[in-house]
């Protein structure tokens, strides 16, 4: 990379539009038109916003044998062990990564790609001869998928430049931009969650694209981040994240799934309590998801590698209560399966069947990887409720309880009465990391609450000089990442670089 990524998505992407032959799930199209020659008409608004969501797929880039984005920021947290091939993974467990460290770039790299085409279609978008409904619904998805990006980014690297309007390539001022406060971030992202609100978009999509239910979900998430650290503004934004939540909890879009297997299979891609996914199709988009959390070539898929990659600790697993459904044998994880070669059962360490595809690794499957990655479902939106709730009123409400009993009975677990602010916290705190796990939102909940779970005595702790399970000491150091040292030397605004990196 030889310029900061700003000018890497202006001048190599920003006039890229996603293909409208095929379908939602195609790859953008290399044609490289102009924004001239390319905003005419509706179809082809509709394929350029099409083509933002695959800065989506990030989260699952192949960095290298082992290496993905959504598999770093789980082992940042000493909730999970893997092989031992990749120094990159071994680095985030230790807490002795590097400013080079390819996750890092990937998210940085492709969410500001997706924020650079965001800014196109909002700027383009309105000045073409369109139905007034489609325009608004466009822009909506436009705003939203900005602000998620934006919302993820400034989390996992604090002050970032804020970029909200087409790049010039020719003026140099804007190719080299300075970092804003996270606050300034915060405003951006609250003004285009409110745009996307009341953009006309449906309430459900069962598709893959952006939904009233996802706006207001993830607003529900902002409001609840930037109530705890490190913007710290509490019990206000605690009271606008549990109403947020409450208008999806209200509502039936979104019913929990019967059956735990349904998170992980087919059929069931974009349905039930899937908010948004990041989608993917065998033959159009591919990703090594299941293939990640295989124990190391230990023979139970048809996968050329099994990479063993993330690999759950036992000691998290001993945490869910007795009884806990998704504890059982192929309830999240599993410890059992056929080898292929010899058809004799094989027994491991727990593993994540929570990412095990069947049909692509079962020996009668066909071998294609194309599970989607789950961004937002509906148990996050009660216990957002629940936590924001309890936090808002000085102890936990009846509908507090509701939602937060809601996840535990899918669960085969007694409901929770009686308990106080404190002791209901922690059970949210705990419902969170039980019932979300590996989705990559226990990191984002270490840094708001700056509070680590002690999976040896079950309870939550100071953050900083707390002693995990993988022998790593917690510093202020890792509550950020690392702006990656490649857009450091492009871009000298950028300095200086995260406290302690």
């Amino acid at each position: 990379m030889k310029s900061t990524i700003i000018y890497m998505v202006t001048a190599a992407t920003i006039f890229v539009a996603s293909s409208c032959s095929r379908d939602f799930l195609d790859e953008n199209n290399k044609s490289n038109p102009t924004q001239d020659s390319y905003f005419e008409n509706a179809n082809q608004a509709q394929a350029f916003v099409t083509g933002i969501y695959t800065s989506l797929r990030a989260n699952t880039a192949s960095n290298g044998y082992g290496e993905t984005p959504w598999v770093t920021l789980e082992l940042l947290t000493g909730h999970a062990t893997t092989n031992s091939q990749s120094n990159f993974n071994l680095g985030v467990i230790n807490h002795t990564a590097g400013t080079e460290n390819p996750g890092f770039y990937s998210y940085w790299q492709e969410f500001y790609e997706g924020i650079a085409k965001s800014n196109v279609a909002i700027a383009r978008i309105p000045e073409i001869d369109m139905d007034e409904a489609e325009k608004n619904a466009l822009l909506g998805e436009a705003h939203f998928l900005r602000a998620y990006y934006y919302f993820f980014l400034t989390r996992l690297f604090g002050d970032i430049p804020l970029v909200t309007a087409p790049v010039n390539p020719e003026v140099e001022e804007e190719l080299r931009p300075a970092r804003s406060t996270r606050e300034a971030i915060y405003e951006v992202i609250i003004a285009d969650l409110t745009f996307a609100e009341s953009s006309g978009l449906p309430n459900v999509d069962r598709t893959g694209r952006t939904s009233l239910g996802a706006v207001k979900s993830l607003l529900a998430n902002v409001y609840l981040t930037m109530a705890g650290y490190p913007l710290n503004l509490g019990e206000e934004y605690y009271r606008l994240a549990a109403d947020k939540a409450a208008e999806v909890a209200n509502e039936d879009w979104y019913p929990l799934f019967n059956n735990l297997d349904f998170l992980h299979d087919r059929p069931n891609k974009n349905q039930g309590e899937f908010i948004l996914q990041v989608q993917y199709l065998g033959g159009i988009a591919d990703n090594n998801i299941t293939q990640m959390i295989i124990p190391y070539n230990i023979g139970i898929s048809r996968h050329g590698d099994e990479f063993g990659a993330l690999n759950p600790r036992r000691a998290f697993v001993d945490t869910y209560e007795a009884g806990d459904l998704r504890a059982e044998e192929r309830g999240f994880f599993f410890t059992s399966a056929r080898r292929l070669s010899t058809n004799a059962t094989v027994t491991f360490s727990p593993a994540l069947y929570k990412y095990w595809l069947e049909a692509s690794s079962g020996a009668n499957g066909d071998l294609t990887p194309d599970i989607n990655f789950t961004l937002m479902r509906m148990p996050e939106v009660y216990l957002i409720h629940a936590e924001a709730e309890n936090e808002a009123n000085g102890g936990p409400t009846a509908t507090a309880y509701e939602s937060l009993n809601i996840v535990r009975e899918r669960a085969g677990l007694d409901p929770l009465s009686g308990l106080t602010q404190e002791q209901f916290r922690q059970a949210v705190w705990k419902e969170r990391y039980h019932e979300l796990c590996y989705e990559n939102k226990a990191y984002f909940d270490i840094q708001r609450t700056h509070k680590a779970y002690d999976l040896a005595n079950n309870t939550f702790v100071d953050l900083i000089g707390f002693r995990n399970e993988a022998g790593t000491t917690w510093s202020e150091k890792y509550l950020l990442l690392p702006i990656p040292q490649r857009e450091l030397q492009a871009n000298p605004n950028l300095a200086p670089n995260n406290p302690g990196w």
